[in-house]
């Protein structure tokens, strides 16, 4: 028979989450360096020393915020890939609709702005971000395409090349729906999943084997009636 948590006990259990989540929307709204671990805290309804009980600094509680909204969802969509037994052509667009559903829609969307906005003032969140973030979301992709390039289902195109230009959209969309994007009036115009929807079927256009283009027959040249 299970037993029953005592509600003090469920309480404990859920902090760490309460504080990720207040973490993520402190900083989102203020930005890093101006949010302060008591407003941390305070937000969660608990004392900053319990914070530091679970994290010891604000970088920390940072990186453990990414790791709970971003590394999670990349490892997921790992997961995915390898599961994934049809076509490229559809595993591809499917991915990028699921990072926007998963990320693009949700609070987590704020820390591309933050990553952008204030990460040359800390060299150590930048290069945790690139290693739990960037390169993950880079070999998913790259691994994507090549599997569609062994498949012969897509050209021998650069691959990572490619990979940028399928992640700069969904970037750019997620950094405008945080700042010009969050003023009244200034809204996307277009559903973010439907500029998605279309990018791919622009990609895919540009990925697929292209038919040899037959050149026409020659023809003489007529001559000139006297």
């Amino acid at each position: 028979m299970a037993i029953t948590p005592l509600p003090r006990q469920r309480r404990k259990e859920a902090r760490p989450q309460e504080l990720l989540d207040a973490a993520l929307e402190l900083f989102v709204e203020k930005g890093f360096a101006a949010t302060r671990a008591e407003e941390v805290a305070a937000r969660a309804g608990v004392s900053k020393g319990t914070l530091y009980l679970y994290y010891p600094s604000k970088e920390d509680l940072l990186k453990a915020v990414i790791r709970n909204n971003i590394s999670r969802e990349i490892a997921e969509g790992e997961d995915i890939v390898r599961a994934f037994e049809g076509p490229t052509t559809e595993l591809l667009p499917y991915l990028m609709s699921e990072w926007w559903r998963r990320i693009g829609e949700t609070k987590a969307s704020g820390i591309a702005k933050l990553i952008v906005s204030e990460v040359r003032n800390f060299p150590d969140i930048a290069q945790f971000y690139r290693q739990e973030v960037i390169e993950p979301a880079e070999r998913m992709l790259a691994g994507v395409l090549q599997r569609g390039i062994d498949r012969g289902e897509f050209r021998p195109l650069p691959v990572h090349e490619v990979v940028h230009n399928l992640m700069a959209p969904v970037l750019f969309m997620m950094l405008r729906k945080h700042s010009i994007g969050a003023c009244a009036g200034l809204e996307c115009p277009h559903a973010p999943q439907r500029l998605i929807e279309v990018q791919m079927d622009m990609v895919l256009g540009g990925l697929v084997p292209r038919e040899p283009v037959m050149a026409p027959p020659h023809r003489k040249a007529a001559g000139k009636k006297r």
